[in-house]
């Protein structure tokens, strides 16, 4: 099967958050299953001379978005069995940072559109297009236009992967002519419209042949309004064609036995090297140097989804247990400012660093004891994944893919962590105190549970063979 993803970001070449994961490691589980798969991104000016020196151009065609006539360059290179091609044009592209542009709908519209445009260019026409997020939302529907007067088009099957649908790619209503380059019967008809504007989520989920979302629970909780964010009757309608498939890592990358950057090595059978990692953590950190002193990590973007508002409330009364907190991350200032003055109040026992550095989030992962994650909502979620790969045992909310990979050791020997169900601060609280109290009186059942999670299934098989399903169903 010929199977091409639509992606604005993937590790190793560009990243921003876990959609870059995503798409950096289901293809290359997919190639290796045997299919012919290749990705189609952005050549943003970040992209950098390592990949650069190791691109062929392919060729260059002119991409009409309304009455925009506008330069399109495709260059293609190998990587683990995938074939990534990347669209040039510097002027939507070569900026400081990939997202929040005052034109990302014009930039990615045209970039929708080229991924159409080019297909006769590609290797090989695919059987599939496999889109994510409202970046590439537009490509279905310029696809179905296009279909009426290109018949090879009309042969190949779209699916839409939703991994946060909060972000929906709305613009004026004003746009669908003068910016998209459509007929205004594709807002008319109400493919693109809602609540007065442009809705290019709400467009891919009504086009595509197929949808799914990165775990099976937030597949079911978009049918509630708390979390569809006014998509609940889109949800609704297109129930027949939503599937949740849950998130993998990359577990050749995230393995403590294997990974160059942390101090030193380990392993489930072997967990010697997790104490020196600890111990490089807290120095490296500024905290001081306690074996025993239960050290709790958060990574994470410091949003009020991510439930950043019960550590607010709930910061005193966490490090009243004693414990050492570092939080790695960068977002809104509030949370920010907050997090800087807790580390001026607790001197040595809390770390604040405000950024993100890939190599430190994974000397975070193998040194600290547990991962805090109190989501308000998750769609899937990578760290806890990563953390239980790092023998970090994750303290989590039950939401989302939350509560499909984090299963509750308070209720069953198979338990991989601790999970809390209702958003409160209470009841955070009560569960990172029952996680310390294991930690530090009971090592043996601490070890137990470290062995659950460091030992599960997270790689990208199982989720390739259910994508792998829903191709060929198509």
């Amino acid at each position: 099967m010929n199977i091409l993803f639509a992606a604005s970001e993937a590790v190793p070449f560009c990243k921003t958050g876990g959609l870059a994961d995503v798409v950096g490691s289901l293809p290359p589980a997919l190639a290796a299953g045997g299919d012919n798969v290749a990705v189609i991104l952005p050549l943003y000016g970040q992209i950098g001379e390592k990949w650069r020196c190791q691109m062929t151009f392919r060729k260059y065609i002119y991409v009409d978005l309304s009455w925009r006539h506008e330069y399109c360059g495709l260059f293609s290179l190998q990587y683990q069995g995938v074939t990534w091609y990347f669209v040039d044009n510097e002027h939507y592209f070569k900026r400081d940072k990939l997202y929040g542009e005052y034109d990302d709908g014009e930039r990615f519209a045209f970039f929708s559109r080229a991924v159409v445009a080019l297909l006769p260019h590609l290797d090989t026409m695919p059987d599939v297009i496999h889109c994510n997020d409202w970046q590439t939302a537009l490509v279905s529907v310029y696809l179905r236009d296009d279909a009426c007067r290109w018949d090879v088009l009309r042969r190949i099957k779209t699916v839409f992967t939703i991994h946060n649908i909060e972000y929906q790619g709305r613009m004026g209503a004003d746009t669908v002519e003068d910016l998209l380059g459509l007929h205004h019967g594709w807002y008319d008809d109400g493919t693109l419209q809602m609540d007065g504007d442009v809705n290019v989520l709400k467009a891919a989920l009504l086009c595509s042949d197929a949808v799914t979302t990165v775990s099976p629970t937030y597949a079911r909780q978009l049918h509630d309004a708390a979390y569809a964010h006014g998509m609940e009757q889109i949800i609704h309608l297109i129930g027949d064609k939503l599937h949740g498939v849950l998130n993998g890592i990359d577990t050749q990358s995230y393995d403590p036995a294997q990974d160059g950057v942390i101090p030193e090595r380990f392993s489930a059978s072997d967990l010697g090297g997790k104490a020196a990692c600890k111990a490089a953590l807290q120095k490296e950190l500024g905290l001081a140097v306690e074996p025993d002193t239960p050290l709790i990590g958060m990574i994470s973007r410091l949003v009020g989804h991510k439930g950043l508002d019960l550590v607010c409330e709930a910061l005193d009364g966490i490090m009243e247990n004693g414990v050492q907190l570092v939080v790695l991350g960068q977002g809104d200032k509030r949370f920010e400012d907050f997090f800087r003055d807790a580390q001026r109040r607790y001197p040595g026992r809390l770390c604040a660093y405000i950024g993100y550095a890939d190599a430190l989030a994974r000397r975070a992962y193998a040194g600290c004891d547990l991962f805090l994650m109190p989501s308000k909502s998750e769609p899937c979620g990578l760290s806890q994944m990563i953390a239980m790969r790092y023998g970090t045992v994750p303290i989590v909310r039950q939401t989302g893919g939350l509560n499909d990979t984090v299963h509750s050791c308070q209720l069953g020997q198979r338990g991989n962590g601790f999970v809390f169900a209702e958003y409160r601060a209470a009841d955070m609280l009560s569960v990172v105190c029952q996680a310390v109290a294991l930690y530090r009186y009971n090592p043996v059942g601490y070890a137990a549970v470290q062995g659950v999670g460091m030992r599960d299934d997270f790689t990208w098989n199982r989720s390739a063979e259910a994508y792998r399903r829903i191709y060929r169903e198509l």
